[in-house]
């Protein structure tokens, strides 16, 4: 007798043995047959006939369900769900010759997730990927060598698959829509002999990654600013004899001599604390006053001990500057609020011999207030910081020149610089600027006689477009753009402008301030 697996089954099981052989023992025993043992021999009786009544009906539904089984089978194979297997996938297990028992296939039915659209960031960078081109230049006396050596195609094919997807490797680059490599004269490859010698891969620091750059940049800004940020030094040195400031040398200049910024361009190296130069760069161009100099964020060993630090490029068309007030024109507070009510050379009217006037125009000082107010740059139009609190790291506190502010129409503006062949209009030097000046304490005295401000810097204020432009002009200073903390630390830095555009805008609707076209 085998043990039931079920518990139903076991416990009919354990009764019928306990009850069957001593029901047969109480009626077949001489003992007395007692109330207790009638009792106890009724109740099995009646058990025993529950489980054969059990036994019956089941057997009977048993054959029902076999026979209306056969029937739903037959009806399913000749009108089946087009959705579901009818190769047997959800049949039951079939048994093997050898005793295995195969296991049915699993049908799974997943509902597909409705996708989510991406978040639309505003003024998100979306780079593509860029245009590859391999720089390659003659070496002395190869100028007659047609193309390179098939080595150097060879290696130059193997960097491209290098730097490219996979499904683009291998000489797929028109399928990708990329046109394939190809070697330019240019800088970046030194021959020696009669072989190339490749340069070490390295990224331009100027990112741009679409088919131009942004509009507010000319061409000749990008190939300045890619001068400076990817130039070949070809020596450092000081500004003067008795100045910390250097010049980059970029580069070589006459065979034999020393490096020097006579024919070669230069960029003026600073400190790492005005790297705010380089937001003032284009800040200064997407609000079209185009009087900044080019400046990128550059980093090497020799250079502020591998420290990101500005770079600005060394013109030398400006005219000469005095030492003290590094101008060109020798102005004080007091003279500058005559010429601005003077109104001098505006609308082509040359000025009287007695009003003063520079050869400066006076749209000039408009565009000069809105700059150095967005950035608030003191060290031009306020150097005694008479208009706002300064820190104790201002430079005016550290030369001692806050308490000289009882007298300020007598004091000198700072960084007045011109051109020589174009002394109507200014060149903005030295525009560190300064966000950590809270709502408060904003220096307002720098629009101080302004009546007039130029409206394509006002239209970009008002268009809500700033932000975007700021980044996607950003984005492309890779060294900036890291130094900075990446897009969340420039963010903070575009806050700060944003917050002071508004304030200005208020301050010219509130003072009822012109806003005219100044693009003479």
């Amino acid at each position: 007798m085998t043990c039931p697996d079920k518990p139903g089954q076991l416990i009919n099981w354990f009764v019928c043995t306990l009850c069957g052989p001593r029901v047969r023992k109480l009626w077949s025993s001489r003992r007395p047959r007692t109330r207790r043992n009638l009792l106890l021999g009724t109740a099995c009786a009646i058990y025993l006939g529950f489980l054969v009544s059990q036994v019956g009906r089941a057997s009977l539904q048993h054959r029902r369900a076999t026979e209306k089984g056969s029937h739903q089978n037959r009806d399913t194979d000749e009108a089946s769900f087009p959705e579901l297997p009818l190769d047997g996938t959800l049949a039951p297990p079939e048994s093997q010759g050898n005793g295995t028992t195969l296991q049915p296939n699993v049908v799974y039915i997943t509902l597909r997730s409705k996708r989510s659209k991406p978040a639309n960031i505003r003024g998100t960078v979306k780079p593509k990927r860029r245009k590859k081109y391999a720089m390659a230049s003659p070496a002395p006396g190869q100028e007659g060598l047609d193309r390179p050596s098939l080595q150097l195609q060879e290696a130059v094919r193997r960097a491209a698959d290098a730097e490219l997807p996979a499904y683009v490797q291998g000489g797929n680059l028109a399928k990708a829509g990329e046109r394939p490599w190809r070697l330019l004269p240019g800088v970046g490859v030194q021959g020696g002999g009669s072989d190339f010698q490749l340069p070490q891969a390295r990224e331009s620091n100027i990112r741009i990654y679409s088919e131009r750059a942004p509009s507010w940049l000319s061409k000749e800004d990008i190939r300045k600013m890619r001068l400076l940020a990817d130039g070949a030094v070809a020596g450092l040195q000081p500004v003067s004899p008795h100045s910390r400031a250097h010049l980059l040398v970029l580069q070589e200049s006459a065979s034999g001599s020393v490096p020097g910024c006579g024919p070669s361009p230069c960029g003026l190296v600073k400190q790492p604390l005005d790297m705010s130069e380089v937001f003032a760069f284009h800040l200064d161009r997407i609000l079209g006053l185009n009087r900044t100099l080019p400046a990128v964020s550059r980093k090497s060993e020799f250079i502020q001990d591998g420290h990101p630090c500005p770079v600005i490029l060394w013109d030398s068309s400006l005219s000469p500057t005095s030492n003290e007030t590094h101008s060109s024109l020798k102005l004080t507070w007091g003279t500058y609020q005559q010429l601005l009510k003077w109104k001098c050379w505006q609308n082509g009217r040359v000025p009287k011999p007695e009003w003063g006037c520079t050869e400066v125009h006076h749209h000039e000082w408009s565009k000069v207030a809105l700059f150095d107010f967005l950035l608030q740059i003191y060290n031009r139009l306020d150097t005694n910081c008479c208009g706002f609190r300064p820190q104790k790291e201002d430079a005016c506190v550290q030369n001692g020149l806050r308490p000289k502010c009882d007298h300020q129409d007598s004091v000198a503006l700072a960084h007045i610089v011109q051109r020589k062949h174009d002394p109507r209009h200014l060149v903005f030097i030295d525009n560190k600027g300064f966000f950590d000046r809270s709502e408060d304490n904003l220096n307002f005295k720098l629009l101080k006689g302004i009546k007039e401000f130029p409206e394509s810097a006002v239209s970009v204020l008002k268009s809500q477009h700033l932000r975007q432009k700021l980044l996607q002009s950003l984005f492309l200073d890779k060294v900036y753009w890291e130094s900075q903390g990446g897009r969340q630390g420039i963010e903070k830095l575009i806050d700060v402008i944003q917050q002071r555009a508004q304030i200005l805008l208020t301050y010219i609707s509130a003072h009822g301030a012109k806003v005219l076209p100044m693009n003479e």
